[in-house]
């Protein structure tokens, strides 16, 4: 049995795992990180692997050829394509050579930086020591401070285990035909980006939501566009529904007496923390339910034992893991640091696309502060126009009495991309007044931002 010791110890590779990993090579500490691999982990984790990157890869070929077979028959731009068609494995390949480019990329990010990195499954021993099993024997490491950065696993449902016709999103994104009938399961964010895109790649969709409504976790008005969207693209949306589990063939799923064939059934509902498997039960955490407990700092209740990313809960997003794996390292330096959690943007890749930043309107009042709100339509932005995706809005949600900003959400077409202006705004404190006074590029999504916070102060421009 091999024997290591190191200062820092990291459980996972993806996306917290090896961000925290890095810092702490950056900062001169003794690193070493586990990453066991599998179907559907690896280095960079689910969001690398399969999760965040190749989604947004498939969904931006389902965009292009969705496109192309709309220029077949309308040709709004004055361009005709003459029957278009995909080769759907090439897809997948072209997909799977964009994740293969970013794994070799962590990886050599993390040789740079001096991390060394044991593949193999790791098993907590005690809140400093884990034994891994590697192909070529068994390693054990001991370490000053531990992190835990497991991440999480798709969420199965009682009704239809996964296995056979019923698959996650990891095997959605590795299928190398489209399906001729998909049947959605949960119409949460992955649900309405992985059936959005498969209907617009030909497949016919029919998706299922227990709550009364698409996107439960998104207010209603920024709800609203991507429902119209659904109905254009054919979409049937069936809401306050659940499936009971397949028919005796296997060939259609149950809801009540109706059988709805499908050839492929993606359950999308919710992902859960990896919490078993790695003898987390040999430490002595306090837990949240199903989740580490954790404090502003990402300690856990052990000394020198920390977790960050999707095993400490909601949300579960890769750019919350990685802002704390750089707070541990930095702590675990010597530096003074606390996560803050006020400013996480969260993206829906729907069409259109919604992210929000803080704050609704609605969770604003309800915390007892008067706020002023406001919303500027992509119909009157010229930049929208231009790229012909003008159903959508940027929304401000601030203070009434010092014009602070609480909240800022939009939906619309690449409004993505308008994340890091929204953050940047709440985590400097922004007034309505910065916004207003900061001068805007044109023609850019941008301005509805801006105009949104001249539109507040009464003072819109545009409309």
């Amino acid at each position: 049995m091999a024997e290591l010791t190191t200062k820092v110890l990291v459980i996972g590779g993806g996306p917290g795992g090896y961000v925290c990993a890095i810092r702490a090579g950056q900062l001169g500490l003794d690193v070493v990180l586990v990453e066991r691999g599998g179907t559907d982990g690896g280095l960079g984790g689910t969001c690398l692997n399969v999760g965040c990157i190749p989604s947004k890869a498939i969904i931006h070929a389902a965009e292009a050829y969705a496109h192309a077979v709309e220029q077949s028959t309308t040709a709004p731009f004055g361009i005709r394509v003459e029957r278009p068609s995909i080769d759907f494995a090439r897809t997948i390949e072209w997909k799977d050579g964009i994740v293969g480019r970013l794994t070799s990329g962590v990886a050599a990010l993390l040789k740079r930086h001096r991390v060394r990195i044991v593949q193999g499954h790791a098993t907590m021993i005690d809140g400093k020591t884990c034994q891994v099993e590697t192909d070529t024997g068994t390693d054990r490491i001991r370490a000053e401070h531990v992190v835990l950065a497991t991440g999480s696993q798709p969420a199965a449902i009682p009704s239809l285990p996964f296995g056979g016709r019923v698959i996650s999103s990891t095997e959605a994104l590795a299928l190398t035909a489209v399906p001729e009938r998909l049947v959605v399961v949960g119409a949460g964010y992955i649900g309405l980006e992985l059936g959005t895109a498969f209907a617009k790649l030909g497949s016919t969709v029919t998706i299922l939501e227990a709550e009364d409504r698409i996107l439960p976790a998104y207010d209603a008005e920024l709800v609203r566009p991507v429902a119209r969207r659904l109905k254009a693209l054919g979409v049937e949306v069936l809401t306050a529904t659940r499936a009971s589990g397949l028919s005796e063939s296997g060939g259609a799923v149950m809801v009540g007496e109706r059988a709805i064939a499908a050839d492929r059934i993606l359950v999308a509902t919710g992902r859960r923390a990896r919490i078993e498997g790695f003898g987390l039960e040999r430490l002595d955490l306090t837990m949240n339910g199903q989740v580490v407990r954790i404090d502003e700092h990402c300690m856990t209740s052990m000394r020198n034992v920390w977790a960050i990313g999707d095993v400490t809960g909601e949300p579960m997003l890769a750019h919350r893991a990685m802002a704390q794996g750089v707070v541990v390292a930095e702590q675990i330096a010597g530096h003074r640091r606390v996560f803050d959690a006020q400013a996480i943007p969260a993206v829906c890749f729907t069409d259109p696309e919604i992210v929000t930043v803080g704050l609704s309107p609605d969770e604003a009042r309800k915390s007892g502060r008067e706020v002023l709100t406001a919303s500027f339509p992509l119909q009157a932005n010229g930049r929208a126009l231009s790229m012909a995706a003008e159903d959508g809005f940027v929304r401000v949600v601030a203070r009434a009495d010092n014009h602070v900003i609480l909240g800022i959400a939009a939906v619309g077409a690449h409004v993505s991309e308008l994340a890091g202006s929204f953050a940047l705004a709440l985590e400097m404190g922004a007034r309505l007044e910065d916004i207003g006074g900061t001068i805007h590029a044109h023609p850019t999504l941008g301005e509805a931002f801006h105009e949104a916070s001249l539109r507040a102060l009464g003072e819109a421009l545009h409309i």
